[in-house]
C-alpha cells in the first residue's frame, strides 16, 4: 500500500540523574566526593533509506521513544548515554511540526539524516560541585527530559520526469514499456492508484527517473475522483509530460482540462516546462498519422510527441529527448555558491 502522508509522536530520551557518592577506600580517608554525572539520553534520528518508497509502517504506530540514558554511579562513573532511535523514511521526505507547522527539514538522499527530538541532558553528580572551600557537596542534578513533539511526514516522490494525464491516457503502459516498473495496466478507469516510479536506461549508462501519477479528470481539484491528492510527487521534477490518447474525440479538449487541473491544484504547476506526449498512435489510421501533433495546439510546450506504447513506435526519440531536457535543466539550477554567495568567503 501506498502511504504518503503520515503523523507520529516522538520523544528524545530522559538523561540520567547524577549521583551523590564518597569515596570509601583503605588507606584514603576523607577520600571526598565521588558522584559520576548521569548519561545522555538517546536522539530520534530519521534517516533516508532508498529501499523505501512508502510509509506505510508509519500508519501502524503512532509513539516513539528513544532510549533513557543511565544514572551515574559513584566512583566518578558516568551513566551510559541511552540508545539512539533511528527511523528510516524514504528519500523525498519532507518532515514537519504537527502543532506549528514549522519545517525541520527534509531527507532528499540515501543516508541523509535529521535529528527530530533531541535527548535529554544528564545530570550533575556531586564530584561536579566539588570546591575548595566546599570539599563534601551533596547537591546533584536530576536529569533533563528528552523533546517531545508530533511531528508530520509528507513524501514527495524524487522523480526527473512527471507523466499527467486522464485515465487510460496510457500512462502506465508507457512506464512499463519503457523501464522495468511493472505498474498495473488494464482497460478501465483509476487503474493507477498510487503513483509508481520508472527508472528508463538509456545507453551509455545513462538513465532518466520518470513518475506515473493516477489519472486525473476534470474537477479533480474539486476532489472529484482521485483529485489531486498525488500531484505533490511531480513538485519535484524538472519536466511534465502530459499525456493525450491520439484516438481521443477531442484531444484539444483533454489538453485544456490537463492544464487547468494542474493551475487550479497550484498556479506553480502551470509554470512547470512540459512536453505533449500524443499516446496510442497505432490506434489511429494509418492515413492520418502523418500530422497527429497538429491535434494538440500548444504553443507553451518545448515539443510534441507521438508514440505507441504496443508498437514501441517513437519511444527511443521521445526518452533521448526527456533526457535532454532533464539534463539543460540541471544545467540552469542555480549553484550553492549562486545561492549563498557568502561561502565565496569560506573557501580555502
Amino acid at each position: 500500500m501506498f502511504i504518503d502522508l503520515a503523523r507520529i509522536r516522538v520523544k528524545g530520551g530522559a538523561g540520567g540523574a547524577g549521583a551523590v557518592a564518597f569515596r570509601r577506600e583503605k588507606g584514603v580517608p576523607r577520600g571526598g566526593p565521588a558522584g559520576g554525572n548521569g548519561g545522555r539520553g538517546g536522539n530520534v534520528i530519521l534517516v533516508a533509506d532508498p529501499q523505501l518508497d512508502t510509509l506505510l509502517d508509519y500508519s501502524y504506530r503512532e509513539n516513539y521513544a528513544a532510549g533513557r540514558a543511565g544514572h551515574g554511579e559513584g566512583k566518578n562513573r558516568t551513566g551510559a548515554d541511552g540508545d539512539d532511535l533511528i527511523l528510516p523514511v524514504p528519500p523525498g521526505t519532507i518532515v514537519r511540526d504537527a502543532d506549528s507547522g514549522e519545517r525541520l527539514g527534509e531527507l532528499l538522499a540515501a543516508g541523509d539524516r535529521l535529528v527530530v527530538a533531541k535527548g535529554g541532558r544528564g545530570g550533575r553528580g556531586n564530584a561536579s560541585y566539588a570546591t575548595p572551600t566546599h570539599q563534601a557537596p551533596r547537591e546533584w542534578e536530576p536529569g533533563e527530559w528528552g523533546e517531545e513533539r508530533r511531528i508530520e511526514f509528507e513524501l514527495k516522490l524524487i522523480a526527473e520526469v512527471g507523466l499527467v494525464g486522464e485515465p487510460n491516457a496510457g500512462k502506465s503502459t508507457f512506464l512499463a514499456a519503457v523501464s522495468a516498473a511493472r505498474p498495473k495496466v488494464a482497460d478501465y478507469p483509476f487503474t493507477t492508484l498510487a503513483p509508481n516510479l520508472g527508472v528508463v536506461p538509456l545507453s551509455d549508462g545513462r538513465t532518466v527517473v520518470i513518475a506515473d501519477i493516477p489519472g486525473i479528470i476534470e474537477g479533480a481539484a474539486e476532489g472529484k475522483g482521485l483529485g489531486t491528492q498525488f500531484l505533490r510527487h511531480i513538485e519535484r521534477t524538472r519536466t511534465l509530460a502530459l499525456m493525450v490518447p491520439a484516438d481521443s474525440p477531442e484531444p484539444q479538449l483533454a489538453y485544456d482540462r490537463l492544464r487547468e487541473e494542474l493551475r487550479a491544484h497550484d498556479p506553480l504547476l502551470a509554470t512547470f516546462p512540459f512536453c505533449v506526449i500524443l499516446t496510442k498512435s497505432d490506434l489511429v489510421p494509418p492515413d492520418e498519422r502523418g500530422n497527429l501533433a497538429s491535434r494538440v495546439h500548444a504553443p507553451e510546450a518545448w515539443a510534441t510527441f507521438a508514440i505507441s506504447s504496443v508498437t514501441r513506435e517513437g519511444l527511443t526519440e521521445l526518452c533521448e529527448a526527456l533526457w535532454a531536457r532533464v539534463e539543460e535543466a540541471k544545467q540552469d539550477e542555480p549553484t550553492a555558491e549562486d545561492k549563498f554567495p557568502e561561502l565565496e568567503d569560506w573557501r580555502p
